[in-house]
């Protein structure tokens, strides 16, 4: 890689990714946790409500100017970096942007100190979010006199009995339950009972809302409430980072030069916490497979690299010594690269040239990192499963491969082709930018989500009323 010789121009450098990082920093939450509201193009029985994309937030008041000053109470089974807790910390900044007063409960609270929780409540409490005690009264009052509850994730229904115990009857005609989870062992009575009679539910795929439909009534004999279908968008903050081509520079370089990978070699990336459902095993067997055809047809490309963001050693998983056996056994150490877990991705999305989404089972229930990859007019080649069917456009904007086992060579030739062919690379990421700015942004969030809060206030008024 090039050095600047000149010392002013490194310091620029310097101040310049330092400046980036600390905004990367100051907006992690907004970067993760997006969750944005954009239906979708294939009609389902599922959505009973269709929000027109409205125009961007700067240009007219926010859609969400109605909830000044009500109340409301969020619930979460748990805080941290994990993607449920940090969308719902999202909405509360949201909310807390127009003057609503907002509460917050977690639900499974460790009893040790934790840094983690200690840094997210107190950036809550910095943006006026009052964090209640799970259990005490307090908690009981607001969400007796709240104008909306909104549960998070499946696992939040048990704190209804655990803490309301006879208030539960008041309290659900005004709940929103807001749904990210699609394993199977979440499809509990315990947690979803009281399911058909909240105000509403939200889920982040149309893919997930059909198969909660489908299995409430077929494995607990349960109605889903009137469900919303809410995609996931960009922040504004990803956004400047993303359209900001000096910026995007400095960072593939620094990046990039901290990997010990050249300008010219080409960087394919999984960005996930390491884990067997997101397939990080597979997508290594397909990467050696890749290089193998290379090899085969003797096909003179730049040097190809995996990227695996989201390594944590200190857990001590089998499953992550697994991988790396994996790449030492095929000797291909100088080709795979381990990079911890963060929250700061844009600095990887700026580095890397391509990006995999190769979750597997029934694939992400949305999955972010998809839609900001495509901000950085990345091309993603991911699993035809889940969300990523609601973003990726098949030969558009990406390429899609099965998943399991029967999807190893079919990414592997995926890889290969977008190796090979840079121009339908470069074409696939500007498609996926363009389609971005037309369904995934800040503005379509936030006209989603006030069009779902103005249904679910108006139905349980309509309940107080009666």
């Amino acid at each position: 890689m090039a050095k600047h010789s000149v010392g002013w121009v490194a310091s620029q450098k310097r101040w310049l990714l330092a400046f980036l990082v600390m905004l990367s920093v100051s907006t992690l939450i907004a970067f993760f946790i997006r969750a944005a509201f954009d239906s979708c193009d294939r009609r389902m029985d599922v959505v009973d409500k269709r929000v027109p994309l409205g125009s961007p937030i700067g240009t007219s008041p926010s859609p969400l100017s109605f909830m000044k000053s009500k109340l409301v109470l969020l619930v979460s089974h748990e805080l941290s970096l994990s993607g449920g807790p940090l969308l719902l910390m999202e909405l509360a900044f949201l909310l807390r942007g127009v003057g609503t007063e907002v509460c917050w409960v977690t639900t499974m609270k460790p009893s040790d100190a934790d840094v983690v929780i200690y840094s997210l409540e107190h950036k809550m409490l910095d943006r006026g979010v009052q964090v209640l005690s799970e259990n005490g009264q307090e908690a009981v009052n607001t969400a007796l006199k709240a104008d909306l509850v909104v549960l998070n994730t499946a696992v939040s229904g048990k704190w209804l009995d655990v803490v309301l115990k006879e208030n539960v009857p008041h309290v659900l005609p005004k709940v929103l339950w807001w749904i990210h989870e699609m394993r199977g062992h979440y499809f509990k009575l315990d947690y979803v009972k009281h399911l058909p009679l909240v105000a509403g539910s939200m889920i982040d795929s149309h893919v997930t809302a059909e198969y909660w439909e489908n299995r409430t009534r077929e494995r607990l004999g349960i109605k889903m409430p009137e469900t919303f279908v809410v995609h996931l968008g960009n922040s504004k903050e990803l956004m400047e980072v993303a359209e900001d081509s000096v910026a995007k520079r400095v960072l593939r370089e620094h990046v990039r030069e901290s990997l010990g990978v050249r300008r010219e070699d080409l960087l394919f990336a999984i960005i996930n916490s390491v884990s067997r459902g997101k397939g990080q095993d597979l997508f290594l067997r397909s990467f050696y497979e890749s290089l193998r055809l290379i090899q085969e047809k003797k096909l003179q490309l730049p040097r190809m690299h995996a990227v695996i963001v989201g390594s944590d050693m200190t857990a001590h998983t089998k499953f992550e010594h697994e991988l790396r056996n994996f790449v030492s056994m095929k000797k291909i150490q100088d080709r795979v690269h381990f990079v911890d877990k963060t929250l700061t991705v844009a600095p990887y999305l700026a580095a890397i040239d391509v990006l995999v989404q190769n979750s597997q089972a029934r694939g992400e229930c949305f999955g972010r990192i998809t839609i900001e990859a495509m901000a950085f007019q990345l091309p993603v080649l991911g699993t035809a499963a889940g969300g990523t069917t609601e973003i990726v456009v098949n030969g558009t904007t990406g390429l899609l491969h099965p998943v399991g086992k029967e999807g190893i060579t079919p990414l592997a030739k995926n890889i290969v082709k977008l190796a090979t062919h840079v121009e339908r690379r470069l074409t696939m990421g500007k498609r996926g930018y363009e389609r971005v700015k037309e369904r995934f942004l800040e503005h379509h969030m936030a006209n989603r989500i006030a069009a779902v809060l103005k249904e679910v206030l108006h139905k349980s008024k309509s309940h107080s009323d009666s």
